[in-house]
């Protein structure tokens, strides 16, 4: 998925994480409550401003980013 036209980056704007365009949701915090058991229709519940493709552009984001970070276990 292409999702550069979902997520956006403004060092004025929460210090420049990225964010879901239009909203000042970060992809770190849309990521942490996935991570914290939410399923994708209570975050979309809660914050209506979202859609499908916005979350869906949220994980390629995350994957996209990741996939140039080493991770180490302990």
């Amino acid at each position: 998925m292409d999702w550069q036209p979902y997520i956006h980056s403004d060092p004025k704007v929460l210090v420049g994480k990225p964010i879901v365009k239009g909203t000042r949701l970060s992809v770190e915090f849309l990521l942490g409550l996935f991570a914290t058991g939410w399923t994708e229709q209570q975050v979309l519940d809660n914050y209506p401003t979202l859609s499908r493709e916005s979350l869906h552009a949220v994980f390629a984001c995350a994957s996209e980013g990741s996939s140039n970070e080493r991770v180490t276990a302990h």
